[in-house]
């Protein structure tokens, strides 16, 4: 079985607890409008992977000491037998680690929205972040986009390690920049304006952002 990916990458530190590996499936058809990551809509872009490779990078980051996992997208909901196979495996992974390792899943279907099979496939996440984007209600709770969007915490480990989270607004939104054969990219929830505001300190300086992600 694979799932359909925009891009992995480790370690992840502003999206969930500690230091995590983040995966962002490809394909979203919700499209909400200011979604900053509009590269992962298409269905038919990115790559297919086998759940068995994620699976290995997944072991890797837990051996070199990840803290936890964060599946996002994209939506991943809409492959959910892949997802649900891929966290089946990510689960027994963890199990055989001798520390707490979490497994936190964005999505932008509320909760009441997710049918059997999509909730058969987050069964193993401790945290779910829930909710459409909405472009007009930002929010400053960390890891979250916009004032619609729950922190939905589903077993003891996600108690003790996100419950202080709930309610935490940071001064700052958690950023990381990375850059690999494709451009430079943004990891995180960037707070309201940090986007306009990257552009025209980037033109200031005479350089040009091409084909941002966050622009049709």
């Amino acid at each position: 079985m694979k799932l359909a990916i925009n891009r992995v990458h480790s370690p992840v530190t502003a999206l969930g607890y500690g230091r995590r590996l983040g995966i962002w499936t490809q394909g979203c058809p919700l499209a909400c409008r200011g979604c900053m990551s509009r590269d992962t809509w298409d269905p038919a872009a990115g790559a297919e992977v086998a759940v068995e490779a994620l699976a290995d990078l997944w072991g890797q980051a837990v051996r070199d000491g990840a803290d936890g996992l964060t599946v996002s997208g994209g939506e991943p909901l809409t492959q959910p037998a892949a997802l649900a196979a891929f966290l089946e495996l990510a689960h027994e992974i963890r199990g055989e680690a001798e520390r707490e390792i979490d497994l936190l899943v964005y999505t932008g279907y509320e909760e009441s929205e997710l049918g059997e099979d999509q909730l058969a496939a987050v069964r193993h996440a401790d945290v779910l972040i829930t909710g459409r984007y909405e472009v007009a209600r930002p929010t400053r709770l960390i890891w979250r986009g916009s004032a619609g969007q729950r922190m939905l915490i589903r077993t003891e480990l996600g108690e003790r390690r996100y419950r202080p989270y709930v309610d935490h607004e940071p001064e700052r939104s958690p950023m990381q920049v990375t850059a690999d054969e494709r451009g430079v990219w943004l990891i995180g929830v960037p707070g309201e304006g940090t986007l306009p505001a990257l552009e025209r300190a980037l033109r200031s300086r005479g350089v040009e952002a091409r084909h941002p992600t966050w622009r049709p």
